[in-house]
C-alpha cells in the first residue's frame, strides 16, 4: 500500500512537519507558516468544556435484544417482537468529580443508554441507583454546588456536602444507598442500572402505563470496601475504564437483563407512595419485575473523545410508544440535558456520528449554527409548512396525554398515604444484614465526622433516626467515637 500524503486542514500537502518556517537559519518564526499556526490553533482548541456532572466516563457499543413480548404495554418499534435487535451505545460515569477524577470512588454511577431505533434515537439516561437525592429540579444546581469543589478551598468539603443534606431530608434514602455496600462498584460490569425516573409506555390501543426500568447485571454484583477502593485508586485511577476496555477486547462481553415494573396509569393517583417521586421506589411486591430483553456490549469505541466525550444523551429523545411522566426531576432534565449539550458541543451536536440516528434519517428544518454540515440544497426549504414536499408532521402522538387540573404556581408534590422522607430509607436499612449495617454506619461516620458544625451533624443524625431509631443511634455513636 502506498504511503498516504499528510495534508493541512484544507487538504494541501505538507512539505515539512518537522521544522517550522523561520527568517533564515535559526531566525525567528514566520507568521506565514500556515501549517504551524493551524496546528497550534487546533491544539489550543482540542478540549471542549467538560460536563458539569458525569464528566468522567467510559463507553461501549452493543445491542439490545427483545426476549419477551411487551407489545401489550408499548407500541415502540424496537420492542415490537421477540428476537429483534437494536444497536446501542452506553456511557458509564461517575457524577461529582472532574474529567481527571478516579473511577473507584464513592459516588453514584451514570448509566446512559442510546438505542439507535428505526423510529429515531431513544435515550434512557439513568444511574446505578433506583433513587436520587432530591425530588425537584429547582434544587439541582444547589445540590451539585454542595458536592463539587468549594470556591475558596478548591476541594470537596464535607461541611458543604452534609450541610445540604441536613436541609434536604428527602436525601436520606439515597444516602443510605450511597454509603452502603454498593456505593463503590468494583467495575461498571458489576453493577445494576436503573432508569430511576418513572416513564410512560403507550400501546397500540392508546392505553397508558407508567414504568420503571431495571437493568440487572449478568456478571453479578461486585463492590469495593472503602479500603479496597483507596488501594485500587492508588494503583490505577482508571480502573473501571481499564476493566471495561480489556473485557470487551478479549471477548468477554458484559450483559444486563432488562426488567420493567408496570403500573396501569389509573392506579397512580391512589398508590401509597407518590409514583413520580425520584426519592422513592415501587416495592417489587406491589409491581413485580417483568423481563423485557438483554443488553450486550461487544465493541469498544475507536476514539474516546469522538465517541465518549462527544456522546450526548437527553431524556427528551423519545420514540412512539414511550414518553415522560409527571416526575418533576424528569421534567427538569428534559430541558437541562439537551441544553447542556448545545453549550458544550454546539447546536449541531446531533449530527456527530455517535449521536446521529443510524437506523433512520433525521429530517427537519434546523439550519446553520456552528459546525453546520446539513444545510440542505436549493430545493430544500427551511420552513414548514411548505409546498415543496418537505418533511411534514404525522399527527400521531408519541405517548398518551396526561390529564391536568388545578392552579398554576409553585406547589409541593402531592402527598400519598405512605409519603415521607424516611420510611423507605428505614426499609432499606432493615433489609441489610448486621455486617452490611456496620459497614454503612462506618462509611457515613467516616465522612460525617469531618463536618465542623455540630448542628449540621445533629440534623443529619436526626434524619437517620427518623428512618430507624437504631440507625440514628449507631451513626451518632460512631461519629462521636471518631470525634473524641
Amino acid at each position: 500500500m502506498s504511503q498516504r500524503v499528510l495534508t493541512t486542514e484544507s487538504g494541501a500537502p505538507v512539505a515539512d512537519n518537522q521544522n517550522s518556517a523561520t527568517a533564515g537559519v535559526g531566525g525567528p518564526l514566520l507568521l506565514q507558516d500556515q501549517h504551524l499556526l493551524e496546528k497550534l490553533a487546533r491544539f489550543n482548541r482540542e478540549r471542549i468544556p467538560e460536563r458539569v456532572v458525569h464528566a468522567r466516563g467510559s463507553g461501549a457499543y452493543g445491542y439490545f435484544e427483545v426476549t419477551d413480548d411487551v407489545t401489550g404495554f408499548t407500541k415502540a418499534a424496537f420492542l415490537s417482537e421477540v428476537g429483534k435487535r437494536t444497536e446501542t451505545f452506553i456511557r458509564f460515569s461517575t457524577v461529582a468529580d472532574s474529567l481527571g477524577g478516579a473511577d473507584a470512588v464513592r459516588d453514584p454511577r451514570g448509566f446512559a443508554l442510546k438505542f439507535y431505533t428505526e423510529e429515531g434515537n431513544y435515550d434512557l439516561v439513568g444511574n446505578n441507583t433506583p433513587v436520587f437525592f432530591i425530588k425537584d429540579p429547582i434544587k439541582f444546581p444547589d445540590f451539585i454546588h454542595s458536592q463539587k469543589r468549594d470556591p475558596f478551598t478548591g476541594k470537596q468539603e464535607p461541611d458543604n456536602v452534609w450541610d445540604f443534606w441536613a436541609h434536604s431530608p428527602e436525601s436520606t434514602h439515597q444516602i443510605t444507598w450511597l454509603f452502603g455496600d454498593r456505593g463503590i462498584p468494583a467495575s461498571y460490569r458489576h453493577m445494576h442500572g436503573f432508569g430511576s425516573h418513572t416513564y410512560q409506555w403507550t400501546n397500540e390501543a392508546g392505553e397508558a402505563f407508567f414504568v420503571k426500568y431495571h437493568f440487572k447485571t449478568n456478571q453479578g454484583i461486585r463492590s469495593l470496601s472503602a479500603e479496597q477502593a483507596a488501594e485500587l485508586v492508588g494503583k490505577d485511577a482508571n480502573s473501571h475504564q481499564t476493566d471495561l476496555l480489556q473485557a470487551i477486547e478479549r471477548g468477554v462481553n458484559p450483559s444486563w437483563t432488562l426488567y420493567v415494573q408496570v403500573m396501569p396509569a389509573a392506579e397512580a393517583a391512589d398508590y401509597r407512595f407518590n409514583p413520580f417521586d425520584l426519592t422513592k421506589v415501587w416495592p417489587h411486591a406491589d409491581y413485580p419485575l417483568q423481563r423485557v430483553g438483554r443488553l450486550v456490549l461487544d465493541r469498544n469505541p475507536d476514539n474516546v473523545f469522538a465517541e465518549v466525550e462527544q456522546a450526548a444523551f437527553s431524556p427528551n429523545n423519545f420514540v412512539p410508544g414511550i414518553g415522560p411522566s409527571p416526575d418533576k426531576m424528569l421534567q427538569g432534565r428534559l430541558f437541562a440535558y439537551a441544553d447542556a449539550h448545545r453549550y458544550r458541543l454546539g447546536v449541531n451536536h446531533t449530527l456527530l456520528p455517535v449521536n446521529a440516528p443510524r437506523a433512520t434519517t433525521a429530517q427537519n428544518y434546523g439550519r446553520d449554527g456552528l459546525m453546520a454540515t446539513r444545510n440542505g440544497s436549493r430545493h430544500d426549504k427551511n420552513y414548514e409548512p411548505n409546498s415543496y414536499q418537505g418533511p411534514a408532521q404525522t399527527d400521531a402522538a408519541l405517548s398518551s396525554p396526561l390529564a391536568i387540573h388545578g392552579w398554576t404556581g409553585t406547589h409541593e408534590a402531592p402527598a400519598h398515604v405512605k409519603d415521607d422522607d424516611f420510611f423507605q430509607a428505614g426499609e432499606l436499612y432493615r433489609l441489610m444484614s448486621e455486617d452490611e449495617k456496620a459497614r454503612l454506619v462506618a462509611n457515613i461516620a467516616g465522612s460525617l465526622s469531618q463536618v465542623s458544625r455540630e448542628d449540621v451533624v445533629e440534623k443529619n443524625v436526626a434524619h437517620f433516626a427518623a428512618a430507624d431509631p437504631e440507625y440514628g443511634r449507631r451513626v451518632a455513636e460512631a461519629v462521636a467515637a471518631l470525634r473524641d
